[in-house]
């Protein structure tokens, strides 16, 4: 772990349980959009399961929140919601659907669209068959996406870069990304100058974390490694430059961890232990009026449920 950045760590402001309705409730995203905000995670019966919807809840004030919609598809479990605001102003929610019939592939992406969060769009589906496309970030009108293949054996999966010029058709940008030790959730940000940048889990020996960096046009990439490992990867880029992560802690007891992330050094270093506990992670993160505002699901109060924190930095 490396050492911290800052003689004052962030503060953590409060945390609440925003959901609980359901037997299982994972896997988060977090947006404002419209002077709203709205949470999107997995329903199901448990962490897999083949009843898998994703639910929208919505809040003016980030205290009391309600449900907005429900999507789900007939194809399988919907798992692994994100969403995001795309150029024209609607939001996008993508996820990954594991399918029913796997008789021939066992995974399918797929987005929807709304103006309001309620109504949302038939789903669309995106990406080659047995790719599963993370996180959605827009840049200069453009939708980038990194999928990771989902072969059974873990040693023949790598990423690849697709992008879109709607959302709605995704074509291969990069074919092979990376291959080693089964890197698969990631999120890819871009910064000023347009450089990428990509945080990446990675589920075989060492298990440690990568960065990866890439100038336009983004066919060539530089991958480094953090000995964290790190479930469920997201990091944003605070006002003052500095950048922030997020994800599944595994040094010591499993926790949602708070990060400095070095991208020069490609360091992650823990700041804050968020109050989690077993089955957790997969954070929403947005800047908003001078705070960190952070969705994560958790098991530590027994119940698997999402909870919303918010931070001071």
């Amino acid at each position: 772990m490396g050492r911290a950045q800052d003689a004052q760590a962030p503060k953590l402001l409060s945390v609440q349980k925003i959901w609980d309705a359901a037997p299982h409730n994972a896997f988060t995203d977090l947006v404002r959009h419209k002077d709203e905000w709205s949470c999107v995670f997995r329903e199901g019966a448990k962490h897999v399961s083949p009843d898998g919807k994703l639910r929208i809840i919505t809040s003016r004030d980030g205290v009391k929140w309600e449900s907005a919609a429900l999507v789900e598809s007939p194809l399988g479990d919907a798992r692994d919601a994100k969403i995001c605001v795309t150029p024209d102003g609607r939001l996008m929610l993508n996820g990954a659907i594991a399918l029913q019939d796997q008789s021939k592939h066992r995974h399918q992406s797929a987005v929807w669209f709304s103006d309001d969060g309620r109504k949302w769009s038939e789903p669309t589906l995106i990406g080659d068959p047995d790719f599963w496309l993370w996180r959605v970030t827009w840049h200069e009108g453009k939708a980038y996406t990194i999928g990771y293949n989902t072969n059974k054996d873990r040693t023949k999966r790598f990423l690849r870069l697709y992008r879109s010029e709607d959302g709605k058709k995704f074509e291969a940008w990069n074919e092979r990304l990376f291959d080693q030790a089964s890197p698969g959730e990631n999120t890819i940000r871009f910064l000023k100058d347009g450089t990428a940048l990509c945080l990446v889990r990675r589920d075989l020996a060492p298990f440690t974390s990568l960065l990866g960096t890439s100038k336009p046009p983004y066919k060539e990439w530089t991958w480094r490694e953090d000995l964290h490992r790190i479930g469920g990867p997201n990091f944003i880029q605070l006002p003052n430059g500095r950048f922030f992560a997020a994800g599944r802690n595994h040094a010591g007891s499993v926790r949602t961890s708070l990060f400095w992330l070095d991208a020069e050094k490609a360091l992650l270093t823990e700041c804050l232990k968020l109050p989690s506990g077993g089955d957790s992670s997969y954070p929403g993160l947005v800047w908003h009026n001078g705070q960190l505002w952070v969705s994560y699901y958790s098991t530590h109060e027994t119940k698997t449920a999402i909870y919303l924190a918010k931070v001071s930095l």
